[in-house]
């Protein structure tokens, strides 16, 4: 038997109110006698009546829901920024629908325009790549748009961040100063600009500081899994590295194992700093120092920003930059 939709029309009626009243209890305005709010709310309740969010939004021209791009969901760096994300949604009473990219350029844009056919008040994107067609895609679309943990160059979107300039040549130093002249950058592709912008010239500028030479043989552009790590351990010593910033902690803790894998002693023979400091860091022997970025907050502040942007408030700065630290474990000297 198909289940009936209950309507407001079904739940007036048995309450014996009109559907204003129905919706004013629904929607928790305080103008309703506590007698009559007993009676709506118990009808409510026999009847298992739950709102229509559509028919909602299309009264309010919005449906209080806002999309979520995240590249791989697997990945703790980004499920650390959507439940910032979400506890301020949450806050705020939005709804999420969270999409998976898979960093695939063609696929984001697919997702994208789903998720604004589906209407949604707002977006955040956690992609590192903004590509050309995604670019035209925001530019195209009237719906407010805020990047977490990501970069804009051109700050044409509001995005919140750190400064991965920084915090890369603060890693870089680190390790300088640990005795490793060698050391390597490992990073995702470097046409993201997060990495061929920002991490590259941290990288760079730390060892013009330390009046080292830079070598783009000890600069790896490498995917963002274990595995990727894993096998690039080899490449590492045959550079001659001895110390490497890694961009993300998965491909660190593969990195870590490759040298363990063969024989290579961390810290002593080889130093490793990561970037995102996500639970992998403690998880893995020996811990992985990291780039300490608030990670939770990031998203948080992102879904704040978003919120000001779908109510029209005034903007202060649409290019937000939280703070960071390195946290020093075990895989450094």
């Amino acid at each position: 038997m198909e289940k009936q939709t209950i309507t407001i029309y079904d739940v007036a009626r048995e309450a014996g109110v009109s559907m204003a009243t129905v919706s004013r209890v629904v929607n928790g305005n305080p103008n309703v006698k506590p007698a009559t709010r007993k009676k709506v709310l118990e009808v409510i309740d026999k009847l298992d009546y739950r709102p229509n969010a559509v028919a909602r939004g299309l009264a309010s021209k919005k449906t209080t829901t806002v999309g979520v791009i995240i590249p791989d969901v697997t990945n703790m760096f980004f499920s650390s920024l959507a439940r910032g994300i979400d506890d301020v949604a949450t806050m705020y009473k939005y709804n999420i629908i969270l999409a998976n990219s898979d960093e695939n350029s063609q696929k984001e844009v697919q997702v994208l325009n789903t998720l604004l056919a589906k209407q949604v008040d707002g977006l955040i994107y956690m992609g590192n790549d903004i590509s050309d067609n995604i670019r035209q895609e925001f530019s195209r679309s009237k719906t407010p748009i805020v990047l977490a943990g990501s970069v804009d160059p051109d700050e044409q979107v509001g995005s919140v961040n750190i400064d991965y300039v920084a915090a890369v040549e603060a890693a870089t130093t680190q390790l300088i100063n640990a005795g490793s002249k060698q050391v390597a950058l490992v990073t995702g592709p470097l046409n993201q600009p997060i990495n061929g912008q920002y991490r590259l010239k941290g990288y760079k500028q730390a060892l013009e500081k330390a009046g080292l030479a830079y070598d783009e043989s000890f600069v790896f552009e490498t995917e963002t899994s274990y595995h990727a790590g894993l096998s690039l351990f080899n490449q590492l010593k045959k550079a001659g590295a001895n110390a490497a910033v890694v961009g993300d902690d998965e491909v660190a803790v593969g990195v870590l194992d490759g040298a363990l894998d063969a024989g290579v002693k961390v810290p002593a023979d080889f130093q490793i700093i990561t970037s995102n400091n996500t639970k992998l860091t403690e998880m893995a022997r020996p811990q992985l120092t990291s780039i300490d970025q608030p990670l939770y907050d990031i998203g948080a502040v992102a879904m704040r920003l978003l919120t000001k942007m779908m109510n029209k408030e005034d903007i202060d700065e649409k290019t937000i930059r939280l703070g960071f630290d390195i946290t020093t474990r075990k895989s450094t000297r």
